[in-house]
């Protein structure tokens, strides 16, 4: 058996058999939809309700992808001048730290009240407060965990901080980089949902997660579950197209993602 059958049809047996125990709990216990649907029932929701909760989840999606460029821009260039000066990674990086660690909750409200009318800014700017940390943390330390013999032979040589940069810390963070870009990519989702969920809770009408709290409210759980189903497949969409990405950039000479000896 192939390892590429077994790297996808393992999962696919296991989610499978996930299903079928869900649905037979559900059926055994005698659980009302509102308390607990069966995979059946969210099924028919998202077959009835597919259309709305798709046009919706393109609002969601749409700021998510804004939220991750925002984060491997302007990331990436901090990394790339905490790199080059001491000095500012010292005197920045803990910002940073602090709004990663702040709760995107309590600071989401304060956002859309000073952004006032311009909604999608004011997501956008929670999303990317939540994403673009694991992109400027890892392209940091990739930048800066370049091979110091190799560091010393380019200054030998008299290469510019510029050509030092270019060819050799650059190629040497790009598989950091690139982690911390898939990392952000799953980040920039949930920021942009939570912030939704603020949104939402003061009347404003955007993305998925309205609906999610539309049907909480009305209590009609398979259409929740669906609109759930909806945002995990995307999660997991957005982390193939970023691992399939990475394999392509780094596949071909990096350690990381050559297979390893059987």
């Amino acid at each position: 058996m192939s390892e590429r059958l077994i790297r996808i049809g393992a999962p696919l047996a296991v989610g499978l058999l996930f299903l079928l125990g869900w649905e037979a709990l559900v059926r055994l216990e005698q659980l009302p939809p509102y308390v607990l649907p069966g995979p059946i029932r969210v099924a028919e929701a998202l077959w009835q309700d597919g259309p709305s909760l798709l046009a919706s989840l393109l609002v969601t999606l749409r700021i998510t992808l804004a939220a991750l460029a925002a984060a491997v821009i302007i990331g990436g260039a901090l990394a790339i001048l905490f790199a080059q000066s001491r000095l500012l990674e010292i005197s920045l990086f803990p910002y940073a730290v602090i709004l990663q660690v702040t709760p995107i909750v309590a600071i989401a409200p304060l956002i859309i009240i000073w952004l006032k009318d311009r909604v999608f800014l004011s997501l956008l700017v929670c999303a990317w407060i939540v994403a673009f940390f694991p992109v400027v943390a890892n392209t940091t330390l990739g930048l800066n965990s370049a091979d110091r013999n190799l560091v010393d032979l380019f200054r030998l040589y008299g290469a510019s901080r510029w050509q030092t940069l270019r060819y050799l810390r650059m190629p040497s963070a790009l598989p950091y980089f690139l982690t911390g870009v898939r990392i952000s990519g799953g980040l920039a989702l949930i920021g942009a949902v939570v912030a939704e969920f603020v949104a939402g809770t003061g009347g404003t009408d955007t993305g998925l997660a309205s609906r999610i709290l539309e049907a909480g409210y009305r209590l009609q759980m398979p259409r929740l579950f669906a609109a759930l189903l909806l945002l995990a497949a995307t999660g997991i969409g957005i982390f193939a197209v970023l691992s399939w990405l990475a394999r392509r950039l780094i596949g071909h000479w990096h350690e990381s993602a050559l297979p390893g000896e059987e």
